[in-house]
C-alpha cells in the first residue's frame, strides 16, 4: 500500500515539475518534495497503530453456544437462516417430531379415563360398603334391644316362677299356672338364646361390612395416590413435548 502511494505521488510530481514544468525544479522544490511523502507516511503508519493496529501473532476465537432440547427426538424443521443472523427471545431455534409424545399422551389419556371410571366404581363400592355398615349397626342396635327386652321379660317370668312353686307348696295355687309359668320361662330362655345369637351375627356383620369398606378404601386411596397421580404426572410430562411449537430462544 506504501509503494502504490508513493508512485501515484511521484506520478504526480512527475507532471507538476518534469511534464508540464508549473512549478520550478529547484533545490527548494526538491526538498519539499523528499520531505511531504516522508511526514505523510510517518502520520499514517502512527494513525493505523493507533485505529489498526497489527500484530505478528493471530489467535481466532469462535464462541459457540450449544442449544439441547428438554426431550429427544427427530428434527422436523429448523426456522432460523444461518449466517450469523441474530436471533431474538422467542424465536423458534428448531421443532422436533411431536408423533412419538402425541400418541403416548393419547395413550395416557386412556388409561386416565380408565382409572378415572375405576375411582367411580371403587368411590360406589364405598358408599354401599358405608350403607352396608350402618345397616349393621342398626341390627345390632335392635338386636341389643329385644335381647334387654328378652331378658327383662325373663327375669319377671323366674319371679313368677318361684312365686307359682311357693303357692303350690302351701296348697293355695295352681299346678297349671306353675306349669305355664315353667313353659314360659323356657319359651323366654330359648328367645333369649336366639336374640343373643341375632347381636352376635350382627357384631360380625358390622366387623365384616367394616373391612370391606377399609379394604375399598385402601384401595380408592392407593388408586387416587398410585395410578391415577402416575398417569397424570405421565400426562403432565409428555404433554409439552407433544405440542409442535418447538425449541425457542431465551435470550
Amino acid at each position: 500500500m506504501d509503494i502504490l502511494l508513493l508512485g501515484i505521488y511521484a506520478f504526480f510530481v512527475w507532471l507538476i515539475f518534469i511534464k508540464f514544468k508549473w512549478l520550478p525544479w529547484n533545490i527548494y522544490s526538491q526538498v519539499t518534495v523528499v520531505i511531504i511523502p516522508v511526514v505523510a507516511l510517518t502520520i499514517m503508519i502512527l494513525t493505523l497503530n493507533v485505529v489498526a493496529p497489527s500484530s505478528t501473532d493471530l489467535r481466532v476465537y469462535r464462541f459457540t453456544v450449544p442449544i439441547v432440547s428438554q426431550v429427544r427426538g427427530r428434527v422436523i424443521e429448523v426456522p432460523i437462516e444461518e449466517g450469523n443472523r441474530p436471533v431474538k427471545k422467542g424465536d423458534v431455534l428448531f421443532r422436533i417430531d411431536p408423533t412419538p409424545y402425541q400418541l403416548q399422551v393419547n395413550t395416557l389419556t386412556a388409561q386416565l379415563a380408565s382409572a378415572a371410571a375405576q375411582q367411580k366404581e371403587l368411590e360406589e363400592s364405598l358408599k354401599g360398603a358405608q350403607a352396608t355398615v350402618t345397616g349393621a349397626k342398626s341390627a345390632i342396635t335392635q338386636a341389643t334391644a329385644k335381647t334387654a327386652e328378652i331378658a327383662s321379660k325373663l327375669d319377671l317370668a323366674r319371679k313368677r316362677v318361684v312365686q307359682y312353686r311357693q303357692l303350690v307348696a302351701s296348697g293355695a295355687g295352681s299346678k297349671f299356672d306353675l306349669e305355664q309359668a315353667e313353659a314360659d320361662l323356657a319359651s323366654l330362655n330359648g328367645q333369649l338364646d336366639a336374640a343373643r345369637s341375632a347381636e352376635a351375627q350382627a357384631r360380625a356383620g358390622e366387623a365384616q361390612a367394616t373391612a370391606g369398606r377399609e379394604q375399598v378404601q385402601q384401595k380408592l386411596g392407593a388408586k387416587v395416590e398410585g395410578e391415577y397421580a402416575t398417569v397424570m404426572s405421565s400426562i403432565f410430562s409428555c404433554a409439552p413435548a407433544a405440542s409442535s411449537r418447538g425449541c425457542r430462544s431465551r435470550r
